[in-house]
């Protein structure tokens, strides 16, 4: 352990920054916060919404964003699509053209329902709106699919550490747009634990400000250093191998997925058993029981599909080896039902 506040966590964070940045595709600084992904979602709604915030909403977790925004104090209006349907950047621009808002926020891979929104068509929107500060939760898709933070235009980019890194649960990273710490900056009732500006001002000098989880960091730049030695084209093509071999294992089962085609998720297949007219149903309990008893976990949906799907996630540390061994103990389940 070392002082949060003295030489070695700045050694250490200094150390990792430019390799978030370049996972970000950014020249901005990359923030670390001791929290879940949820309260940098909440400090981004407290620092960059004064008028209006449209919540895109397309599963249980974006679904979420319209509660946490009205509990800010925020005014706030729901773009709903149906479960299993992606955002869509028309959608978004008919919406945004009323003039009404100044954010929006918007869940790339809805990991509820397995959709994966097409963030590049929605964020190429920001040079039609630029008052309008672009929110985006990459909590399932940060490293494990190229996000390019500048290019893309948008103003915050966040994720927590729980998911494609592979990392226990407790930390964010995310990184602001230039435009969104000017918006922050005169934001009255921004707060202070979530406050943008004190996070740049803090890491201006390779520090966070308030205490950190200094494990989850150096838990943060082992994962990098091995997120590096892989290289970073050999991830994003790591983790779409492994997601095609859970969709032939779908497809080989008779099932179908719940998401909209082509816009599935690249780091989990959520499998239609019922939810959806078509494909294959069993009974998800007893599979869950059947595969559990072989030393694996796979879930069985989530909030209002629970059961009439299930979830099987490829994201993080796994690998063809790995995938293979769950899709051979899900082949011996199968033929229990």
């Amino acid at each position: 352990m070392v002082g949060h506040r003295g030489q070695g966590f700045k050694d250490l964070y200094a150390r990792i920054q430019p390799q978030l940045q370049q996972l970000l595709y950014t020249k901005q600084l990359v923030y670390i916060s001791t929290s879940s992904a949820w309260g940098v979602m909440e400090g981004a709604i407290r620092n960059l919404v004064s008028k209006k915030v449209l919540n895109c909403m397309c599963g249980a977790f974006s679904d979420k964003w319209l509660d946490v925004s009205r509990r800010c104090g925020k005014e706030a209006e729901a773009l709903q699509v149906p479960w299993g349907s992606p955002i869509r950047a028309e959608d978004v621009d008919r919406k945004l053209a009323t003039g009404g808002f100044d954010a929006l926020t918007l869940i790339h891979n809805e990991t509820s329902t397995g959709v994966m929104s097409p963030l590049a068509e929605i964020a190429a929107l920001k040079t039609k709106y630029p008052d309008v500060m672009f929110i985006v939760d990459s909590v399932s898709s940060m490293s494990a699919v190229p996000i390019k933070f500048d290019e893309l235009g948008i103003d915050v980019l966040l994720a927590g550490t729980q998911k494609a890194f592979a990392l226990p649960p407790g930390a964010a990273v995310f990184a602001c747009s230039p435009a969104a710490l000017a918006k922050s900056a005169a934001a009255a009732d921004r707060g202070y634990y979530f406050d943008f500006v004190e996070f740049q001002k803090n890491a201006e000098q390779s520090m966070t400000p308030s205490t950190p989880s200094i494990g989850h960091v150096y838990a943060l730049a082992s994962k990098l250093d091995d997120i590096y030695t892989e290289g970073l084209d050999a991830r994003f093509a790591r983790h779409a191998r492994t997601n095609q071999m859970t969709l032939d294992w779908a497809a080989r089962h008779g099932f179908t997925l719940f998401a909209e085609p082509g816009f599935g998720s690249i780091t989990l297949a959520c499998v239609n058993n019922g939810a959806k007219p078509g494909g294959r149903t069993v009974d998800v309990a007893k599979l869950q029981k059947l595969v559990k008893d072989q030393g694996y976990l796979i879930d069985g949906g989530y909030g209002k599909i629970k059961g009439t799907t299930f979830r099987i996630s490829n994201m993080g540390d796994e690998t063809p080896e790995s995938m293979q061994s769950l899709h051979d103990a899900l082949d011996v389940a199968m033929k229990s039902l």
